[in-house]
């Protein structure tokens, strides 16, 4: 990356901005110059544009969605100039009054359509009863409903009514919900609701309007309903009518407001002096030349002013584009997911794209199982299962897994569980148990001294001497490591180098890291040598070469869950098939249903739970190791509304 740094005159910026945004490789960064206007003083111009592209915009996308068009760029959309708002304002507050008209005309006339489906559910109950319904209403002296109630609380009703005068008709039997009719005196109206309400009488409740039978207002609600669908009809014909005359112009209009919506917040970063904009941002060096001469073209007068990026020193604010394969996008994503590199640190995507499947394999390890998992990522890598659609990003990493544990499988010999199809071409995990978890720790320690190594190098880049020499994950922790494995080793396995070498490589990497902190300032020039009281650094330094004691020790034993996993997938696959010869003795029907339930249950379950440790031993055991991150995001400035990284 390069830092670039512009002092644009005010009259050649929308032209400066068309070249930036176009070529879409410059990362903008925030200027350090005041935004306010230097003659009135007062807040940038651009703020209030921004702010009334932005409300305009959302008012263009939603009638866009009120007329069912989708939401994209123009074929021949290209940016010419930031648009003026009194130029477009006017023509599409037409439209979009149009559309309100419209949309609120079809709203209303469905709510309409609802209360009339409200309605004849209300009256379907009782349409044989022969009773103008209007008769029921505004009584000054009586109180009456009409309605349906469950036959069970019939009894109850008459019983809480008793001493209150009242009539009470069953105008429909029904053994479920009969039709009743409850009336009585006005006076009494409030204890007769009260009681037709804990009886759970469902009240017939009818606009006024309507007058006659139930059946007679049953017919003239249906031609309501068709009235109603015809007008619904007609209304949609005009929606239709107004996406197929407007499309090109909204979307026309869309792409315009959201360019200048973007240029105007992006104008809003720039520093302002008098008659200039000043500009800072990164670009990628390969990519340099190229933009610097077209910003020459566009602006004669601009300075340009470029600094390179050294990979050492502070970095923080480079951004970082990751550009790795389609194959390796995946991996890519655990890497993101745990941090993004910082500039000028090894992107470890190369390296999980390696150690990742082969973790993964190894703990899942079986031809059948592998198969089924592989099928299931290239399945919902195909977008074919919408439901599916949200773990299509993992597509290609379950792929990926499924193939590596299917190459497992033949060497632990396991189809589907059964280990008498196939024969292992290493081992059987549960039949030697104590050789896996053996091979699982010898896994461990290859992997955690790559990541010592690659820690190194890191440092070694970045020219951190401090963290490079005496850091637990520098190369005091790395001979330290290695000087307990090789003492381990001379006194249980009589390596021919005496156990003293190591023990004196041991207590000098030891005594590097308890102090780290005095040789870190020491080397790197900084004073004072320790921060705090000698005090505190007294107990503070033990404390180091204990923390990176426990650390070799419980990074190599996490190991131990490679061989574990490999194991229990065996005994997990004997379970079920312990179940399914109870179920069925003779391998009939019920056997492979119960087959097929565990399999499904190894593949979905197991398969989940291997994946989060395989996960773990990747980001807690190897990546701390080496691994910072806390870097920056590249995002080079466009007009798309989506942009791949």
């Amino acid at each position: 990356m390069s830092e670039l740094e512009l002092i644009v005159p005010s009259k050649d910026l929308l032209g400066v901005m068309k070249i930036l945004s176009g070529h879409g490789v410059f990362h903008q960064a925030d200027s350090s110059y005041t935004s306010l206007d230097p003659e009135s003083g007062s807040v940038n111009v651009w703020q209030e544009k921004a702010s009334a592209y932005s409300a305009l915009e959302r008012r263009v996308q939603i009638v866009l969605q009120t007329l069912g068009i989708v939401e994209s760029q123009p074929v021949s959309a290209d940016f010419q100039d930031v648009v003026e708002l009194e130029a477009v304002t006017p023509a599409f507050e037409q439209i979009e009054t149009e559309v309100k008209q419209t949309s609120d005309k079809l709203t209303e006339q469905n709510k309409h359509l609802e209360q009339l489906e409200s309605t004849l559910r209300q009256l379907e109950p009782v349409v044989d009863i022969n009773l103008d319904i209007s008769s029921l209403r505004n009584s000054h002296i009586l109180y009456s409903t009409l309605g349906i109630m469950p036959a069970a609380n019939v009894d109850r009703l008459q019983t809480s009514l008793a001493r209150v005068p009242h009539v009470f008709l069953t105008l429909r039997a029904d053994t479920k919900n009969p039709v009743v009719w409850l009336a009585g005196s006005r006076v009494n109206a409030d204890v007769l609701e009260r009681a037709a309400r804990s009886a759970y009488l469902n009240p017939l409740n009818l606009p006024e309007n309507y007058k006659g039978t139930p059946d007679e207002i049953i017919k003239s609600v249906h031609e309501e309903i068709e009235i109603g669908h015809q007008k619904i009809s007609e209304l949609k014909t005009t929606l239709t009518h107004l996406a197929e005359t407007h499309n090109e112009q909204l979307l026309g209009l869309l792409w315009q407001i959201h360019a200048s919506r973007l240029l105007a917040d992006a104008i809003l970063r720039f520093g302002r002096l008098r008659h200039t904009y000043v500009i800072v941002g990164w670009t990628p060096t390969d990519d340099l030349e190229e933009l610097i001469h077209r910003l020459k073209l566009a602006s004669k007068e601009m300075l340009i002013e470029t600094i390179p990026t050294h990979r050492h020193g502070e970095n923080q604010n480079v951004p970082v584009a990751l550009q790795n394969s389609k194959f390796l996008r995946p991996f890519q994503m655990l890497v993101t997911t745990y941090a993004r590199p910082k500039y000028g640190e090894l992107d470890p995507t190369w390296f999980i794209a390696l150690t990742f499947p082969l973790l993964f394999g190894a703990m899942f390890g079986d031809v059948g199982h592998g198969i089924l998992l592989a099928l299931f990522g290239v399945l919902i890598s195909s977008r074919k299962v919408k439901r599916l659609d949200f773990l299509a990003s993992l597509g290609g990493l379950i792929t990926i897994c499924g193939v590596a544990a299917t190459l497992f499988g033949f060497l632990y010999g396991s189809f589907f569980g059964f280990e008498n199809v196939i024969t292992a071409l290493w081992l059987v995990p549960g039949n030697q148990p104590l050789t896996i978890l053996a091979a699982s720790v010898g896994a461990g320690v290859v992997l955690l001294t790559i990541g010592y190594l690659i820690g190194i190098f890191n440092a070694l880049l970045s020219r951190n001497w401090g963290r490079l020499f005496f850091d637990h994950n520098g190369v005091a922790g790395f001979v330290l490591y290695w000087s307990l494995l090789g003492l381990l080793g001379s006194l249980l396995l009589k390596f021919p180098i005496p156990w003293i070498v190591f023990a004196i490589l041991a207590i000098i990497a030891g005594l590097a890291i308890m102090f780290s902190e005095i040789l870190k300032h020491l080397i790197e020039g900084q004073r004072p040598l320790i921060e705090g009281g000698w005090g505190t650094y007294a107990i503070q330094a033990p404390m180091e070469l204990y923390e990176a004691g426990l650390s070799i020790l419980s990074n190599n034993l996490s190991y131990v869950r490679i061989g574990a996993f490999a194991i229990a997938h065996g005994v997990l696959s004997s379970v079920f098939f312990i179940l399914a010869n109870m179920a069925s003795p003779a391998h009939g029907v019920l056997y492979w249903i119960v087959f097929l339930i565990g399999t499904i249950f190894i593949v979905g379950f197991e398969g989940l739970i291997v994946g989060i440790q395989t996960m773990r031993l990747e980001y807690y055991e190897f990546f701390s190791k080496f691994f910072t991150g806390g870097g920056m995001r590249y995002e080079p400035l466009t007009l798309s509304s989506s942009n791949e990284e």
